[in-house]
C-alpha cells in the first residue's frame, strides 16, 4: 500500500497575515493588492492637490456663477471625450492605453502651469479639465483592477484597494494645505503631474507582478492585455446592455440624491449661522463707519462658523469612512453578498432624509449626511466597482468610462435643475427637498434590487462558462 503524504498549504507570510485583519487575502496576493492601493492613493492625492488650485482659478478669475455653469459644461464635454477614449482603446492594448492617458493628463498640467505663470486666464478651461480628469483616471484605474482580478478575488480584495482611494483623498487635502505656503499655488500642478507619472510606473509594476503570479492560469490567458479592444464605443456598449444602463441610471440617481442632500445641509448650516449671528440693524446713533464695521464683523463670524462646521463635518465623514473601509466593508460583502450590500446606501439615505424631514434641525441633517457620505465613500464605492467584475474587457474599459463619468455628471446637472426649479418655481424648503430625496431613494432601492439580480445572473453565467 502506498502512503499518501499530506499536501502542504502555501506559506502565509507576515504581510498576508497583517492584511487578513481587513480582508481575506490569499498567499501571493498581498504584494499586488498593496501596489494597487498605493496606485489609487497617488491618483487621489494628485487630484486633491489640484482641487484648491481649481477653486482659486475659477472663483478668483470668474466668480461663483461661472463655476455653476462650468459644472454643467463638464457633462457636455464628456459627450465628446468618452467616444475619443473608446477610439483610443480600439488602437492600444490596455497597458499602453493607461500609460498614454496618464502621461497626457500630466502634460496638460504642465501646460496649465505655464499658462498660469504667463498670466493667462485659465479658470474656466482648467475647471472643465479637472472635471473630466478626476472621473476618467479613477474610472480607468478601476477598469484595470477589474481586468486583473477574477470576480472571486475582486470581491475579497477591492476593500483594501478602495482604502488606498480614501486615504489618498485625506492625504491630498492635508498635503495641499501644507504645500501652498512654501511652494505657492501654481507649483501644486507640477507636483500632481509627477504623481501621475509615478502612477504609470506602478501600473506597469502591478501588471508585471500579476502576469508572473498567474502566468499558468486560465484567467491570465483570457485577459489578453496586449490586444486592443476593437468594437463599439462606450456609449453604444451601455445603451445595448440593460445591466450597464441600469448601473448608469443608478449613478445618476445616487448623485442626484447626494447633491440635493448637500444643498439641504448647506441651507441648514446657513440658517443656523443666521440664527446665531442676526443681521445687523442700523440704529439712529450708529454712523456709517460703525455700521460697516458691524456688518463686516457679522460676515466674518458667519464665514468662520460655516468653515468650522464643514471642517468638523468632513473630518467625521473621512474618519467614519476610513474605519468602515478597513474593518467592515470586506466583511459585509462576504456576509451579506453584493446584492444585499447594494441596498445599504439607498436605505441609509432614505432613513436619514426621513429623519431630517420629521426633525428639521441641523444636528439630524448633519449626522444623517455623515452616515450617507461615509457609506458612499466606503461600502458603496467598493460594491460599485465589484459590479463590473463579470463584464467583458471592452465593457470594463469603454463602458465604465461612460458610466463613471457622463452619468455621474448628469446627476449633478439633474440636482442643479431640481434645486433651482424646486426652490424658485415650487417654493420647496429643506423639508420638502428631504421628502423628495426619500422618494428618490425608494426608486434607488428598486434599481439596486434589479441590478443585484442581473449581477448574480452574470456571475453564474461566468462561472459556468
Amino acid at each position: 500500500m502506498t502512503a499518501h503524504l499530506p499536501t502542504s498549504s502555501p506559506r502565509i507570510g507576515p504581510l498576508t497575515r497583517f492584511l487578513r485583519l481587513f480582508a481575506r487575502v490569499e498567499p501571493g496576493e498581498a504584494g499586488g493588492v498593496l501596489l494597487l492601493a498605493l496606485n489609487v492613493f497617488l491618483l487621489m492625492t494628485a487630484y486633491y492637490l489640484i482641487k484648491p488650485v481649481r477653486e482659486a482659478f475659477i472663483l478668483g478669475q470668474w466668480g461663483a456663477e461661472a463655476k455653476t455653469a462650468a459644472s454643467a459644461g463638464q457633462a457636455l464635454l464628456l459627450l465628446a471625450v468618452v467616444p475619443l477614449y473608446s477610439r483610443l482603446a480600439d488602437r492600444l492594448p490596455s497597458r499602453r492605453l493607461i500609460g498614454t492617458v496618464l502621461v497626457f493628463f500630466a502634460a496638460c498640467l504642465a501646460v496649465f502651469y505655464l499658462c498660469a505663470r504667463a498670466g493667462l486666464s485659465v479658470g474656466v478651461p482648467f475647471y472643465l479639465w479637472v472635471g473630466v480628469f478626476n472621473l476618467m483616471v479613477v474610472a480607468q484605474f478601476w477598469s484595470f483592477a477589474n481586468d486583473i482580478y477574477r470576480p472571486e478575488q475582486g470581491k475579497r480584495l477591492f476593500a483594501i484597494v478602495a482604502f488606498g482611494m480614501s486615504a489618498g483623498a485625506v492625504s491630498g487635502s492635508f498635503i495641499a494645505g501644507r504645500l501652498i505656503g512654501p511652494l505657492g499655488l501654481h507649483q501644486l500642478l507640477l507636483v500632481s503631474a509627477a504623481l501621475l507619472i509615478a502612477s504609470v510606473g506602478l501600473t506597469r509594476a502591478v501588471d508585471v507582478l500579476q502576469r508572473r503570479n498567474a502566468a499558468s492560469t486560465e484567467h491570465a490567458a483570457r485577459r489578453q492585455a496586449d490586444v486592443p479592444m476593437a468594437g463599439p464605443g462606450g456609449f453604444a456598449l451601455v445603451l445595448r446592455n440593460r445591466y450597464l444602463l441600469l448601473i448608469g441610471f443608478m449613478l445618476v440617481l445616487a448623485n442626484l440624491v447626494n447633491t440635493t442632500g448637500e444643498y439641504i445641509l448647506g441651507a441648514r448650516v446657513r440658517a443656523e449661522q443666521d440664527r446665531l449671528h442676526p443681521a445687523v440693524e442700523r440704529t439712529v446713533d450708529m454712523d456709517e463707519a460703525a455700521f460697516t464695521a458691524a456688518v463686516a464683523a457679522r460676515s466674518k463670524a458667519v464665514g468662520e462658523g460655516i468653515g468650522r462646521f464643514y471642517a468638523d463635518f468632513f473630518s467625521a465623514v473621512n474618519l467614519v469612512g476610513l474605519l468602515a473601509q478597513l474593518f467592515l466593508v470586506s466583511r459585509l460583502v462576504a456576509w451579506f453578498g453584493v446584492r444585499r450590500a447594494m441596498l445599504a446606501l439607498p436605505l441609509t439615505a432614505m432613513g436619514g432624509y426621513a429623519l431630517t424631514a420629521v426633525f428639521p434641525v441641523l444636528a439630524v441633517a448633519r449626522w444623517g449626511k455623515v452616515a450617507e457620505n461615509a457609506t458612499d465613500y466606503s461600502l458603496q464605492n467598493t460594491v460599485r466597482q465589484i459590479l463590473f467584475l463579470p463584464t467583458t474587457r471592452e465593457e470594463k474599459y469603454k463602458a465604465k468610462q461612460a458610466v463613471d463619468t457622463f452619468f455621474v455628471r448628469m446627476g449633478d446637472v439633474a440636482a442643479a435643475a431640481l434645486v433651482i426649479g424646486g426652490s424658485r418655481l415650487v417654493g420647496l424648503g429643506t423639508v420638502g427637498f428631504a421628502w423628495v430625496n426619500v422618494g428618490l431613494a425608494a426608486v434607488w432601492v428598486v434599481l439596486a434590487v434589479a441590478i443585484g439580480r442581473r449581477f448574480a445572473r452574470l456571475e453564474s453565467l461566468r462561472r459556468g462558462s
